[in-house]
C-alpha cells in the first residue's frame, strides 16, 4: 500500500506552509496555537480521494509532516524573546533556520525509542492520536460503504460540524466564548471561570476519569487554595480581575511549574525502565537487519535504525556547537567558549532525552495541543539559567547579563524545539500504529516537517516584527504583538540571572508535587482510581478556561461507556463515543485554522464580532452549550444503539 510517497510529501509541505505561519501569527497575537494534525487529515483525505490510488497510510504521512511542522511553531514561546530584551532586532535566517531544524531533529530522533516506550508499551489514552486515527480509518471506510463507518462518519460530521458553529457564533459576541466571575474568598478573593469549548469536552471523553479527575484536583488546589491565599489581605477598593488575574500569572503558576517539575522528575523514573526495554528492542531489530532477516520484522515494528538514530544525534552536536559559538560572539562567554559550548551541549543532551520523555508522556495523558508546554519552557530556561549563573554569577554588568540572558535563551530555544517535536511525535506514532503504518516511514516524514517547518517559522517572525514589533521590546509600538508565553520565559531568564526570582513559589510547588506522587502511589497500591501527578500539575498549572470542561468531559465518556457496556454490540456503541468525542476536536480545529487566516487578513482580534457587549451572552451559552451537548450525545445512544445491517 503506498505510503511515504511524493505528491504526500509536496501536499504536506502545502500544508504546512498555511498552517505553520497561522499558527505563529495566532500564538504570538493571542497566546495559543491550535493542533494541525486532524485538519491536515481532513484537507488530505479530500484531496487524496481525487487520485484513485490514494491510501489511508498515504493520508497518515500528509497528516504526520503537517502536524511536525504546525507543532514546531511554539518555538515563537522562546524566540522572540531575544527580540524583547533587545538581544536581537530581527531574526537572522539561517541562524533562527538551524535553530529551529536541529532541536526538532533531534526531538524525532530521542523519540523513536520512546515510541517502543510509550506508545506500543504503554496504556496511555493519546486523545488526539486516537481521534485523528478514527478519523483516516472512518474516511477510508466510508469508500466502502459499510453501515458501520456510515454511522461514524454521521457521528464526526455531527459534531464536528456542531463544534465548528457553535466556535463561528461565540466569535460573532452574540453568545460568550468565555464565562468568568471574580469574587471574594476569606482574606483574600478567587476566580471561576471556563471556555465554552466543545474540543474540550471531546479530550475529557477521550482521557477518562482518573486523568479528569487529577485535572480537576489541580484546578481545586490552584483555585481554592493558592489563589486566594496569594491574594490575602486585599487592599481596599481593589480590583479583582486585576489581582486575581495577576497574582495566577506571576505566582501560581509557577508553583504549578514546580509541581509539574517534581511529576516530570517522577514520571520519568517510572518510565525509565520502558525507555531502556525501547532502546533494547531497538538494538536487537538493529542486530535482525545486519542478519539480513530484516523481512522477519512486522512493518508496524520498524523504526529508524538505532545506529541512524544515535549517529545522527551525534553528529547535530557539531552544528549546535557551531551555532552557539557564532551566538556567543559579543559576549562575555565569547572570552572562553570551548568549557561553557561542551556543557552547553551536555545540558541540551541530557535536558533534551528527559523533555521528550516527559513531554511525550504528557502529550499521551491528555493530548499534544493541552499539554503545558511552556511550563516545559519554564523549567528548560531555569536550567540554562541556572548553568551560567553558577558560572559567571548573577546582578553583575547590565551588558554582561543581557549577553548571559540572550544566551539562555538561545539554548532554550534548541531545547524547546526538542520538546515540541517530541509533544507531537509520539501522538503522530499513536496514529501511525492504529493505521498499521509503518514507524520509519513516519519518522522520515516527522525529520522532513521539522526541515519544512524550520524554513517558513523565520521569516513568518521577521515579517510580524517588522509589521508590529512585540511587547516589551524596545521602541514596542502600541499595536506590539503580546507574545505572552515568550515575555514570561525572558522574565524567568532575566529573574534568575539578575538575582531577583523568587525561588519559594517554585519550592512549593515542588512540595505539592512530592505529596501528589505519595498520594497516587497509596492509591496504586490500594487498588483504587489513580491521581497522575502529571495532571494535578497541568490543573495547577494552565488556566481554569482552559481545564474544567475536561473533568466534565471525562465524566460524561464515563457515564456513555458505562452505557455502552449494556447494549447489544458494545464495542460499537463505546467506538461511536470516541468518534463523536473526535468530532468535537475536528470541528474546532478546522475553525482554529479558518479563524487564523481571518484575524491575519483584517489584523482585528474579534473580525467576526457583530456586537461589542451582549449582557445575556453567558446565560445564553451556558443553555446553548448544555443543550447542545445533552442533544448530540442523546442522538448518539440512538445510532449506536440501533442494530447494524
Amino acid at each position: 500500500m503506498a505510503e511515504l510517497t511524493l505528491r504526500g510529501v509536496i501536499l504536506g509541505a502545502l500544508i504546512t506552509l498555511l498552517f505553520t505561519a497561522a499558527n505563529v501569527y495566532l500564538g504570538l497575537k493571542i497566546g495559543l496555537t491550535f493542533a494541525t494534525s486532524i485538519p491536515a487529515a481532513v484537507i488530505s483525505m479530500a484531496v487524496l480521494r481525487l487520485f484513485a490510488t490514494g491510501t489511508i497510510l498515504e493520508n497518515n504521512i500528509v497528516q504526520t509532516i503537517a502536524s511536525a511542522a504546525g507543532t514546531l511553531s511554539a518555538i515563537i514561546f522562546v524566540l522572540p524573546g531575544l527580540v524583547i530584551i533587545g538581544w536581537w532586532q530581527g531574526f537572522p535566517y539561517w541562524l533562527s533556520a538551524f535553530t529551529i531544524a536541529l532541536g526538532g531533529i533531534l526531538g524525532v530522533m530521542y523519540s523513536v525509542p520512546l515510541r517502543r516506550a510509550l506508545v506500543t508499551g504503554s496504556d496511555l489514552p493519546y486523545p488526539e492520536g486516537v481521534a485523528a486515527a478514527e478519523v483516516l480509518k472512518v474516511g477510508a471506510g466510508s469508500r466502502e460503504g459499510l453501515e458501520e463507518n456510515k454511522r461514524g462518519l454521521a457521528a464526526i460530521v455531527a459534531s464536528s460540524v456542531t463544534a465548528a458553529a457553535f466556535s463561528i457564533l461565540a466569535k460573532t459576541r452574540l453568545i460568550a466564548e468565555e464565562a468568568a466571575t471574580f469574587f471574594k474568598f476569606g482574606a483574600g478573593a478567587s476566580s471561576v471561570s471556563t471556555s465554552f469549548s466543545m474540543a474540550l469536552i471531546g479530550v475529557g471523553h477521550l482521557v477518562g476519569l482518573s486523568v479528569g479527575v487529577a485535572m480537576f484536583v489541580g484546578l481545586l488546589i490552584s483555585w481554592v487554595g493558592l489563589v486566594p491565599y496569594l491574594t490575602a489581605p486585599l487592599p481596599s477598593g481593589a480590583d479583582l480581575s486585576e489581582i486575581v488575574g495577576t497574582t495566577f500569572r506571576m505566582k501560581a503558576r509557577f508553583i504549578g511549574a514546580g509541581t509539574i517539575g517534581v511529576a516530570a522528575i517522577w514520571t520519568l523514573l517510572k518510565i525509565l525502565g520502558p525507555i531502556v526495554g525501547g532502546i533494547r528492542s531497538a538494538i536487537a531489530a538493529a542486530r535482525v537487519r545486519k542478519a539480513g532477516d530484516g523481512s522477519l520484522l512486522e512493518l508496524t515494528e520498524r523504526d529508524l535504525p538505532i545506529g541512524i538514530v544515535g549517529g545522527t544525534i551525534l553528529a547535530s552536536l557539531i552544528p549546535i556547537a557551531i551555532l552557539l559559538w557564532v551566538f556567543a560572539q559579543g559576549g562575555p562567554i565569547a572570552a572562553n567558549p570551548v568549557p561553557i559550548i561542551v556543557l552547553t551541549l551536555a545540558y541540551i543532551l541530557v535536558a533534551g532525552i528527559v523533555i521528550a520523555s516527559v513531554c511525550g508522556y504528557m502529550a499521551g495523558l491528555i493530548g499534544a495541543s493541552n499539554s503545558p508546554i511552556s511550563g516545559v519552557g519554564i523549567l528548560a530556561v531555569l536550567g540554562a539559567s541556572l548553568i551560567l549563573a553558577a558560572i559567571y554569577g548573577s546582578g553583575g554588568d547590565p551588558k554582561q547579563s543581557q549577553a548571559l540572558i540572550a544566551y539562555a535563551l538561545f539554548v532554550t530555544a534548541i531545547v524547546f524545539g526538542v520538546a515540541t517535536i517530541s509533544n507531537d511525535n509520539l501522538q503522530d506514532l499513536k496514529t501511525g500504529q492504529l493505521v498499521g503504518a509503518t514507524p520509519w516511514k513516519q519518522q522520515i516524514a516527522l525529520v522532513l516537517g521539522v526541515i519544512f517547518g524550520a524554513l517558513v517559522i523565520p521569516p513568518v517572525l521577521d515579517l510580524l516584527n517588522s509589521a508590529f514589533g512585540f511587547a516589551g521590546a524596545p521602541g514596542a509600538k502600541a499595536s506590539a504583538l503580546p507574545a505572552p508565553q515568550a515575555a514570561l520565559i525572558s522574565a524567568l531568564a532575566k529573574g534568575v540571572l539578575g538575582g531577583d526570582l523568587d525561588w519559594n513559589l517554585i519550592g512549593l510547588g515542588a512540595g505539592i508535587g512530592v505529596v501528589i506522587v505519595a498520594i497516587d502511589e497509596a492509591l496504586g497500591k490500594a487498588g483504587k482510581l489513580r491521581l497522575p501527578p502529571l495532571a494535578v500539575g497541568m490543573g495547577i498549572y494552565l488556566p481554569m478556561a482552559l481545564t474544567l470542561l475536561i473533568p466534565v468531559g471525562a465524566v460524561i465518556g464515563h457515564f456513555y461507556n458505562r452505557w455502552s457496556l449494556r447494549q447489544s454490540n458494545p464495542e460499537f456503541a463505546e467506538r461511536m463515543g470516541v468518534l463523536m468525542a473526535t468530532g468535537f476536536i475536528v470541528g474546532e480545529s478546522l475553525f482554529g485554522v479558518a479563524f487564523a487566516g481571518i484575524v491575519a487578513a483584517t489584523d482585528s482580534d474579534a473580525p467576526l464580532a457583530l456586537v461589542g457587549e451582549n449582557p445575556w451572552a453567558t446565560i445564553l451559552s451556558v443553555i446553548a452549550f448544555a443543550a447542545v451537548i445533552a442533544a448530540l450525545y442523546a442522538r448518539l445512544k440512538r445510532w449506536a444503539s440501533a442494530p447494524l445491517a
